[in-house]
């Protein structure tokens, strides 16, 4: 005997394509929300360079005017089709898809004007349309977790490279003296920093025999101590999706374990779940 499911709605057609991600019609309307994000940066970074910006204006700012009404397309439709429109408005993912929209629209009210060129610095805002590449980052909150576990161990682990490069900055000092470069103890630490980083401005170097070898030994020491927190962090992150992923939800079509409590469609090939 079948039961006879309800047609969905229009409303909640759309907050299966836009929100449920992993359904097929979801999968499409993400890629081609990336695809529109990537292309939207592009043209932004194209924009400050005087020479493209001096033959191409007209051009880019018909591109700039199509993508923006795009996004408010797709930001009017997240909140018809959100259960709860507010909620979605004042989280981190509504904020950011509104400032993806709204330095455009500025722009009208605050023209180029010699006395409000301070205003230009708002369309630099639009760059910050990567931010919702965050749509795509199906594991962020398992990061987020994840680091909210590590934090003591990672903030234990900063504490000690603290008192490490002011144990070796004060040697430094003490070896190689304001003759050599090293004038103050903050000078020095902040040395200690670049070296034991592995960055090496180049701006500040040991001049004698024994800070050389110093140097040598710090920059030894940076490439193994740089490895602690990634490691606490990746184990971490492991143990948080093990323990969040519903071990009993396993997609009949291409056999994928791995998925969310909440997941309806498999993460992998987008078809329905039901659990065995």
């Amino acid at each position: 005997m079948t039961t006879d499911q309800q047609p969905l709605t229009l409303r909640e057609k759309i907050y299966q394509i836009i929100f449920e991600a992993d359904t097929p019609a979801g999968k499409r309307f993400d890629i081609a929300l990336l695809v529109v994000i990537v292309i939207s940066i592009a043209l932004v970074m194209l924009e400050s360079i005087p020479s493209v910006k001096q033959i191409y204006g007209k051009e880019l700012l018909s591109a700039e005017w199509l993508i923006t009404i795009l996004f408010t397309v797709e930001y009017l439709l997240r909140i018809f089709s959100s259960p709860k429109p507010a909620k979605y408005i004042f989280s981190f993912l509504g904020i950011i898809d509104l400032l993806a929209i709204i330095p455009t629209f500025l722009s009208l009210l605050a023209p180029d004007a010699q006395a409000l060129v301070v205003i230009r610095a708002i369309r630099l805002l639009r760059i910050y349309r990567i931010l919702k590449l965050y749509h795509f980052i199906r594991a962020s909150n398992l990061l987020v977790l994840a680091l909210q576990r590590s934090a003591r161990k990672i903030l234990i682990f900063m504490m000690f490279i603290a008192i490490l490069v002011v144990m070796l900055g004060s040697i430094m000092y003490v070896v190689e003296g304001a003759q050599n470069g090293f004038y103050s103890i903050p000078l020095s630490i902040y040395w200690a920093i670049i070296t034991l980083t592995t960055v090496g401005y180049g701006d500040i170097v040991p001049l004698t025999d024994l800070g050389k070898f110093i140097a040598s030994f710090i920059m030894l020491l940076g490439y193994s101590i740089l490895a602690i927190p990634t490691g606490i962090v990746t184990v971490e992150m492991s143990r948080t999706f093990n323990e969040s992923t519903d071990k009993h939800k396993t997609c009949n079509n291409c056999g994928e374990p791995h998925h969310t409590p909440e997941a309806n469609y498999c993460r992998i090939c987008g078809e329905k779940l039901s659990k065995v």
